[in-house]
């Protein structure tokens, strides 16, 4: 098995190192890629050290099996084609594929069977807070079809990268040591402080990121299901939450959404106000699973229910989701 990582020097591709071996991927052998900035770096995997090639134009992805990217949208579009050409299953961590009809969005406790078939040679991994809520979402599903969901995200700094999570612990200081804060990662100072935008704002008044949740929701659960989404970049370093609401055909009890979320794929229930437990991203950074707690019933609606969860943004939000996706070819026979 021959494996490449694009994007090996960035947050998510960093992830993918500590993920691999982690899980003992099986690999043969391991290439990196990056751009002119980061080339010629050298990491160390399972006691080799290996050098960061620069993405190019050319034949260095012969002989390459599962291609694992995450060097932003428009890396992805100019290479996916030199990535693919000889025969690699690109596995991509940008948005640049989500929406195409011919690229499967996979999250592997959802939708695994559609990794199956892609056309272009090309799986698209969700955005971060879409690929946890529907972890969730799923549980509740095989109960009782959802058909609409309001959800708030509450996203650390480290859904804009390591840069900004630095530039989260530099505000902190600056703060408190009275200096003037540096704002570069994000429109406004975050330390001390809620920033009600994630992504450019769209015609209608949601951002892209709030319309990310819309439309991919829809597509990995083939459903009608409607997405109502506000998100926010809250000072917190690494982990989301989100606080859903959902409203299913039927009248779902407390007792059977417990029980489908204690068994449901992927998660881990933590629901126990009595003892003040309930998931926290301060705690669960690291952590594979998506969280689940404060399940309730919607008081205004006897088809609602309200719960909070909590997942690993650079994790389960990205490159462990992608690693999965991996396996499960792998576990199905559809790669080498």
């Amino acid at each position: 098995m021959k494996v490449a990582i694009v994007g090996a020097s960035g947050a998510v591709g960093q992830e993918f190192l500590r993920v691999l071996d982690e899980r003992n991927f099986p690999i043969d052998e391991l290439v990196l890629f990056g751009s002119s900035r980061s080339a010629g770096r050298k990491y160390t995997f399972r006691g080799k050290e290996i050098e960061v090639k620069l993405l190019q134009h050319n034949d260095d992805f012969k002989g390459v099996d599962i291609a694992f990217t995450s060097a932003g949208g428009g890396t992805s579009q100019e290479f996916a084609e030199t990535i693919t050409k000889h025969g690699a299953v690109m596995i991509d961590n940008s948005s640049a594929f989500r929406m195409d009809e011919n690229v499967p969005l996979v999250v592997p406790e959802v939708n695994a069977a559609d990794a199956l078939n892609r056309p272009r040679g090309i799986i698209a991994n969700p955005n971060c807070t879409t690929i946890q809520m529907v972890v969730a979402l799923k549980a509740i599903e095989n109960l009782s079809h959802i058909k609409r969901v309001h959800v708030s995200t509450y996203q650390a700094a480290s859904g804009a990268g390591a840069a900004a999570m630095d530039e989260l612990t530099e505000q902190y200081r600056q703060v408190l040591a009275g200096e003037p804060v540096t704002v570069e990662k994000f429109a406004y100072q975050l330390a001390y402080n809620l920033i009600p935008q994630i992504d450019v704002f769209t015609d209608n008044g949601y951002t892209k990121e709030e319309m990310k949740m819309f439309n991919e929701t829809r597509k990995i659960m083939h459903s009608d299901i409607q997405v109502s989404a506000t998100c926010v970049r809250v000072p917190a370093l690494r982990s989301h939450s989100e606080s859903i609401w959902a409203e299913t055909e039927r009248p779902v009890s407390i007792e059977e959404a417990r029980e489908a979320f204690a068994n449901g794929e992927g998660l881990v229930l933590m629901d126990n106000p009595a003892e003040k437990e309930y998931p926290m991203p301060l705690f669960l950074a690291g952590k594979d699973p998506v969280y689940v707690g404060r399940i309730r019933k919607d008081l205004a609606n006897e088809n609602g229910l309200a719960f909070w969860i909590v997942g690993d943004q650079i994790k389960k939000g990205a490159a462990l989701n992608a690693v999965q996706i991996a396996e499960y070819l792998i576990k199905v026979g559809n790669i080498k």
